[in-house]
């Protein structure tokens, strides 16, 4: 169980990189928008591809081009729930569902999570798997 203590904010940078007219310094992004981006990048970033760290990451995309099942569907939410346990500190998990939908060859992903030291409800963050190449 991690220890909980109170947070003093999440800031990132955004992924855009874009220029704030204000201070002319990059654009960040806060608190629960910080830790859904986080989440995003965890997922779709495959191991190897982060410099200095190469076990960051899931390997997601490695599933994405079996046939649509449960059992991969299954192995999908197994592997999305390790990464983000290993690679995300700042939230609790409390559910991965993922869901294969055959007709549109794609794979249908929720997360629910809770942000430690923040006291508000749990997040939910839904995104679509696709294959690509």
């Amino acid at each position: 169980m991690p220890i909980e203590r109170a947070s003093q904010g999440f800031k990132d940078v955004s992924m855009s990189f874009g220029r704030n007219p204000i201070n002319d310094d990059v654009i960040t992004i806060k608190d629960r928008n910080a830790i859904a981006r986080s989440l995003r990048n965890i997922v779709f970033t495959r191991p190897g591809e982060k410099f200095f760290n190469p076990n960051f990451g899931s390997r997601v995309s490695d599933s994405l081009f079996e046939n649509l099942s449960g059992a991969v569907a299954l192995a999908i939410r197994d592997e999305i729930d390790r990464s983000i346990t290993n690679y995300e500190p700042r939230v609790e998990l409390r559910r991965v569902k993922v869901t294969p939908n055959p007709q549109a060859n794609e794979m249908n992903v929720t997360i629910v999570y809770r942000i430690i030291g923040v006291d508000s409800p749990p997040q939910r963050l839904e995104f679509v798997l696709l294959p690509t190449r």
